[in-house]
């Protein structure tokens, strides 16, 4: 029984992460303004890459890969929420203003 979910949880994870990616993207198309965007691509892209290298660090098993998987893991988890920071501190010092009530 262990195995079964051994060989199941990677491609899982995979396909998990490549769909919360495209609903990420699917949110870069349809929200309506640059904050709202940013917030969604920031959560979505850090959440999305975790399950994809988590399922790709299954897989490869303890050798090289594994580590170099993780320290792509934690590069991006240090670099996509700060660069979604950024991004909107720039625009807000740019002048842009979040929309307001409904939409």
């Amino acid at each position: 029984m262990p195995d079964t979910w051994l060989a199941w949880l990677p491609p899982l994870l995979v396909c998990a992460g490549a769909l919360l990616a495209m609903v990420g993207a699917l949110g870069l198309l349809r929200l309506p303004d640059l904050f709202c965007r940013i917030h969604a691509a920031g959560i979505v892209d850090t959440l999305a890459a975790a399950l994809v290298l988590l399922g790709l660090l299954l897989w490869a098993g303890w050798s090289g890969a594994s580590l170099k998987l993780l320290l792509i893991a934690g590069f991006l988890w240090l670099t996509s929420p700060t660069a979604a920071q950024t991004l909107a501190q720039a625009a807000l010092q740019g002048g842009l203003r979040p929309m307001e009530g409904p939409r």
